[in-house]
């Protein structure tokens, strides 16, 4: 009775959320240090929690980086605390930012003094921490390391250190140097270059072998990737005070559009002899490995090869003794292949099956093989896009999945048979749904939220029954009545080309139809993104929405949870499309009776940037007003694996390049425009902002221009971001 009482109760908990706010008579209005300074309305959620190997607990980081506990799934109540380090003596670690357990979870691995390289790549300190002996010791003591990594046996830590191989023995103290070549912007053993971890989106390139004899890792021979130079000036929050009268040059390699890149071999450490063998990987130099991964079996090591073009795969099995390799499937596109998939390449424990995620019928759909390469059965089917491979319970042979259902914008959680049959939803809540399982799947947590109900957390054991809230958002709920605001509408409507596109819109809270209103469009656009989603998201532009402008988001071709044609109609044509299709929404949302027209802006970051920035010399003046934010303005000046993958090469596809550039139609500007950009962007150079403005000057064509010093992609740090969006306010107020 208990149980049903709690399912009933936490099943209409989010309809009742729903209709409290809605229900709620708030007077109160945004403030722009709301959401720039005070965060009033941050929404913390459930922070990260590691499963235990039974299944029925769970450790979590607690007192700040200070404490691990372990907590029962079932109860939330505390089962032990393993680690506090206000009990141990010791003068090398007051805290930490992560963990990870052993095989046998009788060692910690604590990560401390975090250090960012760029996007992913970062060095720090790392301690063993053996539970039982209550003992703490420094993995290195000659710097910091990178990605330390128990093996299998938990008895050593493989790292790396200045582009080299390491690994250390807990029982000898004994640091083992494996490679010796690595050396900066020559040679890197172990990770992986700027531009394989911006767009491969990894920053780890070893593994151990599961029976812990061998340490596998690619080896990056950078040394023929030209150089990029950023000027650092002394700044401030952090100040490079060796800046302070002659600036300094950060130089890194950054492969553009059609340069080469670096050479990539794949070799393997024997621990106990010290051998070192080069894994055979086709004699074709110009290709990318983007994973390395041992698979259940030890003597096999499975190798991702990619080609230039990016659109065949071939995963090779490779002998770590011998070398030899074979291949054991190949996926093609006459497209590209979505580097999102290559996670979802899993090998199974019972070295027999391995899963794929392909779109080969149109859709992206997960598959399952056995160590063959030969297909045993398609798992999921229909015309949706899976989203997310959430987990396989070989035992009892499920698959959990996410997907873009019942509509694109849309996310539900799913358990389905291998075969593909007694397909199940088990997400509650419509919106947008994301899944954690424990250890063998005993529990899990869906946390779920729609553009109406902030998030929250609820708790399920393995035959779907609610065990407890983790997480019911209380705080902001209660907050968020107190203030008067309305929630994003979604809409959909057809292009003149007959598009159907989706997206919503946010009026102000007064809103009255019978008046004409600005509207200011926000937006990304980038290959496979979705800004339009049902989900919560408590913005600036509910600040927009407050000052009198009905903003409006709406997803064009190119991106993603509606199918293949759809996510890759903008294939050699990157911008083309994208640009067209915020067009024909501002001339659609120019036609409503509500909207003014003449009064109608854009603006976006990074991609969102290009598109703006495009729509601003192609709209003919649809657009009153634009912002671009640390935009590209030509694909020639970005990276090699991203742009080429939707655009080849500029060799081969040179026109595709030239005609979606907002610097070669400078002279079209019409309008207001603003462009900011961080003068230390290592991702998007500051060189497309230099560029483009030099042929706006040029041209004659005004426009203001907003520089970030030391600022990197982000544009954040002290009161960086606070500036920025304050800038764009005043703009929008002055200009639109």
């Amino acid at each position: 009775m208990k149980n049903i009482l709690l399912k009933v109760t936490l099943s209409v908990f989010c309809l009742l959320l729903i209709s409290k706010i809605n229900a709620q008579n708030g007077t109160k209005q945004f403030e722009f240090d709301d959401f720039f300074k005070n965060y009033t309305f941050y929404s913390p959620g459930i922070r990260g929690f590691k499963s235990m190997k039974d299944g029925g607990n769970y450790a979590a980081s607690e007192s700040r980086g200070t404490k691990i506990v372990i907590h029962s799934y079932e109860t939330g109540e505390i089962v032990k605390v393993i680690l506090d380090l206000a009990q141990i003596k010791n003068d090398s670690i007051s805290n930490f930012s992560d963990f990870s357990f052993d095989a046998s979870e009788t060692k910690l691995l604590l990560l401390a003094n975090k250090e960012s390289i760029y996007r992913r790549s970062f060095t720090a300190n790392y301690f063993v921490f053996d539970i039982e002996k209550q003992t703490i010791t420094q993995v290195s003591k000659n710097g910091k390391q990178q990605l330390a990594t128990f093996s299998p046996d938990g008895s050593m830590v493989a790292f790396v250190r200045q582009n080299n191989l390491f690994y250390a023995n807990l029982q000898t103290g004994k640091e083992t140097q494996i490679t010796t070549d690595g050396k900066f912007n020559y040679v890197i053993n172990g990770v992986p270059d700027w531009v394989y971890e911006e767009e491969f989106e990894y920053n780890k390139a070893f593994e151990w072998s599961p029976d812990g004899q061998y340490l596998a890792w690619v080896r990056f021979d950078e040394s023929r990737v030209p150089q990029f130079s950023m000027t650092m000036f002394q700044g401030s929050e952090p100040s490079l005070d060796e800046n302070k009268l002659y600036p300094g040059v950060t130089t890194f390699k950054y492969p553009k559009a059609g340069d080469p890149n670096s050479q990539v071999s794949v070799n393997t450490y024997n621990i106990a002899s010290g051998e070192k063998q080069v894994m055979d990987i086709g004699s074709e130099t110009d290709v990318y490995i983007p994973r390395i991964r041992f698979t259940a079996d030890s003597s096999q090591l499975a190798i991702f090869r990619l080609n230039r073009l990016q659109n065949k795969l071939e995963i090779l099995v490779a002998s770590p003794s011998k070398g030899k390799s074979r291949i054991l499937i190949t996926e093609t596109n006459k497209y590209f292949l979505d580097e999102n998939y290559f996670d979802d390449v899993r090998f199974l424990e019972d070295k027999i099956h391995f899963t794929m995620r392909s779109e080969k019928d149109g859709f992206s759909h997960i598959y399952l093989y056995n160590m063959q390469g030969k297909l045993v059965s398609q798992v999921t089917k229909g015309n949706f896009d899976v989203t997310a491979l959430n987990g396989i319970d070989v035992k009892n042979k499920l698959v959990y999945y996410t997907s873009a259902e019942p509509k694109p914008y849309q996310r539900e959680v799913y358990c389905i048979k291998w075969d593909g049959s007694g397909k199940k939803k088990i997400s509650v809540s419509t919106g947008t749904n994301s899944a954690k399982f424990s250890e063998g799947f005993k529990y899990y947590s869906i946390t779920s939220s729609s553009a109406k109900m902030p998030s929250t957390t609820i708790l399920y054991n393995e035959k779907g029954k609610i065990v407890r809230m983790l997480d019911d958002n209380k705080m902001l709920t209660s907050k968020l009545k107190e203030y008067k605001f309305s929630f994003r509408e979604f809409f959909d409507f057809n292009t003149s080309g007959n598009i159907n596109l989706i997206g919503w819109m946010l009026k102000p809270a007064d809103f009255d139809p019978t008046k004409k209103y600005p509207v200011f469009m926000t937006q990304y656009s980038g290959p496979g993104s979705q800004s339009a989603l049902d989900a919560w998201d408590l913005g600036w532009e509910e600040y927009l929405s407050q000052l009198g402008y009905i903003v409006v988001c709406v997803d064009g071709r190119g991106t993603g949870g509606r199918g293949e044609a759809f996510r890759k109609a903008t294939y050699l044509q990157l911008g083309k499309y994208e640009t067209i299709d915020q067009i024909e929404t501002a001339i659609y949302l120019g036609s409503l009776p509500f909207v003014d027209a003449n009064r109608i802006g854009i603006w976006g970051w990074s991609f969102g940037g290009y598109i703006s920035s495009s729509c601003m010399v192609k709209g003919d003046g649809v657009f009153k007003t634009g912002i671009a934010v640390a935009p590209v303005t030509n694909w020639r000046y970005y990276d090699n694996i991203y742009t080429e993958r939707f655009m080849r090469t500029p060799q081969e596809n040179p026109d595709g390049y030239d005609q979606n550039s907002p610097l070669n139609f400078a002279e079209d500007l019409k309008g207001n425009f603003l462009v900011c950009h961080g003068t230390a962007d290592d991702n998007v150079h500051a060189q497309n902002t230099f560029e483009f403005t030099e042929r706006l000057v040029q041209a004659n064509k005004q426009f203001e221009m907003q520089l970030y010093t030391n600022r990197n992609h982000g544009i954040y740090g002290g009161n960086t971001t606070y500036h920025l969006y304050t800038r764009m306010v005043n703009y929008i107020l002055e200009k639109l």
